[in-house]
């Protein structure tokens, strides 16, 4: 068994474990298809990419990077939502993306999702989660370097297309 489909089968245990002590779970759970909570997820990612568009406009691109991140994150979402899963981990999220995309389930390149968050980065790139991370936590007041904002922004369009995409395959 590969290391992202351990990965998921871990965090559907740990997700089954929690839920039976607390009545709530931070891992991945095996809920059934939805389209509907699919095209939710995606709404809620234009939402984000409009938020980050009016941040940048407003002189809060510090801000942008996370709202950014969380629209191809929301894509993700709506991903595991249309195979039958609700995560409430990011961790989760990615391996389950990732064995979607190693059994050939998905059309998504395993370089794109890398982009938004991996743990084999090479020293001169960042994820945008990493980006997210410094932009959320640190005390720069803007994102400066417009190549990544313009980056970033094209990704998340990618991600937006190829999302819908994979939720309206029949």
């Amino acid at each position: 068994m590969s290391h992202v489909k351990n990965k998921t089968k871990w965090c559907l245990d740990k997700a089954e474990k929690e839920l039976k002590k607390v009545k709530s779970h931070r891992g991945l759970m095996a809920v059934g298809p939805s389209l509907e909570k699919a095209r939710q997820y995606l709404a809620k990612a234009d939402h984000y990419l409009k938020a980050t568009d009016y941040l940048k406009q407003g002189n809060f691109s510090d801000i942008s990077a996370s709202t950014v991140f969380y629209c191809m994150y929301h894509c993700l979402l709506a991903i595991a939502a249309k195979f039958g899963y609700e995560s409430r981990n990011q961790e989760c999220t990615f391996a389950l993306i990732s064995a979607l995309i190693e059994d050939g389930q998905i059309d998504l390149e395993q370089s794109m999702l890398d982009k938004l968050a991996t743990v084999d980065v090479s020293e001169d790139s960042q994820t945008s989660l990493e980006i997210r991370e410094q932009y959320q936590y640190g005390t720069n007041l803007s994102l400066k370097n417009e190549a990544i904002y313009k980056d970033l922004v094209s990704l998340a369009k990618d991600f937006l297309t190829k999302t819908r995409a994979i939720v309206e395959k029949k």
